[in-house]
């Protein structure tokens, strides 16, 4: 029964020994494979834009909508089998490719069945935002957007109001999303290796879920003036019954 120490609140540490001197630490991060349910913005341009624009839809079911919505109206969902529908082009297999990849696919397509060279056919292809969900000891829990190119999962729980004092940063899980179904990652936050893990940056669809420490549980106080506070609260119960019972 004691308070929560500086140790366990303390992001990004050395966790093998002391150092004064200037550490490299690469990030890694694969290239995103889109998965069922991503929702796709693509955009095509030529030199004669009116040409194109039936590729470029506008959500008219909902004109006011914007963020999340606005995404879902003017997007490309990608359904259950990896397809996506375009006008013209009709069902595409999307699934497990990059938005470059796509990019690529799309525009030599096009200039297949319905362009020219001359056209100056260009595509663009993105995700419309990381969407995720955050539960357990941070600020705000609830499902989150950030349009982003890529998001770390400090940058995620950042947007969620941080971890809070009672939560367990050396044990965040990552719940994601794969063609297989879902798996459960570990990711320990105070060690500074986390930028090398392969979970540190979030994917669309991802659950970031940080559990409880133990002194939540226990009720001593996150602090040494809280829990001394609780002892002395306890030990004042305790000396009270025990003098209302030698007074009985």
């Amino acid at each position: 029964m004691s308070c929560i120490p500086n140790k366990d609140l303390v992001y990004l540490q050395h966790m093998e020994q002391a150092t004064d001197s200037t550490q490299v630490i690469t990030e890694k991060q694969k290239p995103y494979r889109i998965q069922i349910n991503d929702i796709l913005n693509i955009r095509v341009k030529a030199l004669e834009q009116d040409n194109v624009q039936i590729f470029n839809p506008v959500g008219e079911e909902n004109l006011n909508a914007d963020g999340d919505e606005r995404a879902y109206f003017d997007g490309f969902t990608v359904d259950l089998h990896g397809n996506i529908r375009i006008p013209v082009l009709g069902e595409i297999n999307v699934l497990g490719y990059t938005t470059e990849e796509i990019e690529q696919m799309l525009e030599k397509k096009l200039l297949e069945e319905e362009f020219k060279e001359t056209a100056n056919i260009f595509v663009s292809v993105k995700l419309t935002g990381i969407r995720y969900t955050v539960n357990g000891e941070v600020g705000s829990t609830g499902t989150k957007t950030l349009y982003q190119a890529r998001v770390n999962i400090f940058e995620a729980l950042a947007n969620a109001g941080d971890i809070q004092m009672t939560g367990n940063r050396k044990d965040v899980l990552v719940i994601r999303q794969y063609p297989q179904g879902q798996q459960i990652h570990h990711v320990n936050l105070l060690d500074a290796k986390v930028m090398q893990s392969p979970y540190y940056y979030i994917q669309p669809n991802d659950i970031i879920y940080v559990k409880p420490l133990k002194q939540k549980s226990w009720g001593t106080g996150t602090t040494t003036m809280q829990t001394v506070g609780t002892i002395v609260t306890a030990l004042s119960l305790v000396t009270t019954t025990l003098l209302l019972i030698d007074r009985i």
